[in-house]
């Protein structure tokens, strides 16, 4: 469990992205990120996705939400 600090203001801003970009609630777009494969990703330490920036994260996202429809 090495840089959860960084984890998890990593997921709140990227949630907060989503927000902002979606016009929806913090809630719900907390459960759409954490729904996500790259919200996991986060999670491994291995992936060093932790350490990129929350923009870098939130495009991420977007691509695979794309993928996804």
């Amino acid at each position: 469990m090495e840089h959860q600090l960084a984890k998890t203001i990593l997921k709140i801003k990227v949630t907060e992205l989503i927000a902002e970009k979606y016009r929806i609630s913090i809630s719900e777009a907390r459960d759409m990120f954490y729904s996500s494969d790259i919200s996991s990703l986060i999670d491994d330490d291995e992936t060093g996705l932790y350490g990129d920036s929350p923009l870098y994260v939130f495009s991420l996202f977007e691509q695979e939400t794309l993928k996804k429809k």
